[in-house]
């Protein structure tokens, strides 16, 4: 298999398609990432990513792009601050000393998807982004596909991998598998200027992050290099909350409502995520892919990141997985002991299969306990170094006898989305 002879396509210019795209290039192969967006400044990205080492440091370890990556995260950002509903808090990796180094196995560096996404782009060839394209259709001809663009542009090419994220239009290319819905919705917001327009926050948050529990609802709250920072709330619901709850989500008033009356348990504390006018609040409701999802390879289309695997993000794995997916897809496409694109994608899936196996079930789990009872006590639990094999063990037993029932009840239940 001679992959220099073959244009490929990936559809989607976040981190894993980047990614992927380095790696290919790296080894000679002619690419294109069709992105939707306008070019790279018309959109704000979003908040802090944390790169794991086994995954998304070792993708960008083989793309040769650590020491661009260590000239822009930000040490201490991973340090995270665990609170109850009222602000008090219960532990503090401020103070507690923690600090991990670049090749330890837990080391969780952070940096801001802006400057990631920066990194990625720069280490491209020119032109290699085709900006602004917004995919209306791809169509087999033969053995290549034809890609169709909103402006009229059209592109044959010999290989197409979607790497378009959670409502991807690619997969059902190469699946019909559909995501379940897993009972919760997370209500996003970001916050400019924090110093000012929420400084009791801001000043609790140190810089680095906030973990806060209360009454089956969390809230996790992230800063960001330019003073900024993004936070999540999450809390059950009906799958069309969003939808049905009346709120008009660019009002900051009828949210702040709506928080007081839903978090009423919940210290004033909080209404300075709240009560800025500026501050864009974007409902999500969460969904899960089958954890036994498989499909037949086939000899031309694969899937990497979220367009394979959509999950709920309670684990920080999403671009972990999205970057070791590039990492791999790259290394099976490349690998000359493999005679046809069929047989290295189907080497490929059948690794990512097993790893979203496994990593799922960990989302899974973590989405369970930190919307229950004693989630704040779970966390502190977790975080406690002499109990924390205990915590794996127990998340691993409680995984097998609740969640993979659970979705596996849900298998047939697709998402109404």
């Amino acid at each position: 298999m001679n992959i220099q002879q073959q244009k490929i396509a990936i559809i989607g210019g976040g981190p894993g398609g980047l990614t992927l795209a380095r790696l290919l290039q790296l080894k000679g192969a002619d690419v294109k990432v069709y992105e939707r967006d306008i070019n790279k400044d018309v959109r704000i990205q979003g908040g802090a990513l944390d790169l794991h080492t086994e995954s998304g440091l070792a993708a960008l370890a083989k793309a040769d792009l650590m020491d661009e990556f260590k000239a822009s995260y930000r040490p201490g950002a991973e340090l995270v601050r665990v609170v109850d509903q009222e602000a008090k808090i219960y532990s503090d990796q401020h103070i507690e000393g923690r600090r991990e180094n670049f090749g330890d196995k837990e080391h969780r560096p952070e940096i801001d998807r802006g400057p990631l996404r920066e990194i990625l782009l720069h280490s491209l060839q020119p032109d290699t982004i085709v900006w602004d394209s917004h995919i209306l259709a791809v169509s087999p001809i033969q053995d290549q596909w034809k890609i169709v663009l909103a402006n009229g542009d059209t592109a044959i090419v010999d290989l197409v991998i979607g790497a378009d994220g959670s409502n991807s239009k690619i997969r059902h290319y190469v699946t019909d598998i559909k995501p379940l819905w897993v009972g919760i919705t997370m209500l996003e917001g970001a916050i400019k200027d924090a110093a000012k327009t929420a400084p009791v926050i801001h000043q609790l948050l140190k810089g680095g992050k906030i973990f806060a529990y209360g009454n089956e609802k969390t809230l996790i709250v992230s800063s960001k290099g330019d003073g900024s920072f993004g936070f999540a709330l999450s809390f059950k619901s009906e799958e069309h909350w969003a939808k049905n709850s009346g709120i008009d989500f660019k009002d900051h008033k009828q949210v702040l409502a709506w928080f007081k009356k839903e978090f009423a348990e919940w210290s004033n504390v909080w209404w300075e995520l709240f009560e800025s006018e500026d501050t864009l609040f974007i409902p999500r409701p969460q969904y899960c892919m089958p954890l036994d999802q498989k499909w037949e390879a086939k000899p031309n289309i694969t899937l990497l990141g979220d367009a394979a695997h959509w999950m709920p993000p309670f684990a920080g794995e999403g671009v972990n997985m999205a970057m070791l997916d590039a990492l791999q897809l790259s290394e099976a496409l490349t690998d000359p002991s493999f005679t046809d694109t069929r047989t290295a994608i189907a080497h490929y899936e059948k690794q990512m299969f097993a790893r979203f196996a496994k990593i799922g079930r960990d989302t899974m789990f973590n989405t369970k306990w930190m919307h229950q009872p004693g989630a704040l006590k779970t966390m502190l639990n977790m975080f406690s170094d002499n109990k924390l094999k205990q915590a794996v063990f127990v998340a691993r037993y409680l995984v097998s006898v609740t969640v993979v029932p659970f979705m596996q009840k849900m298998i047939g239940r697709p998402a109404s989305i």
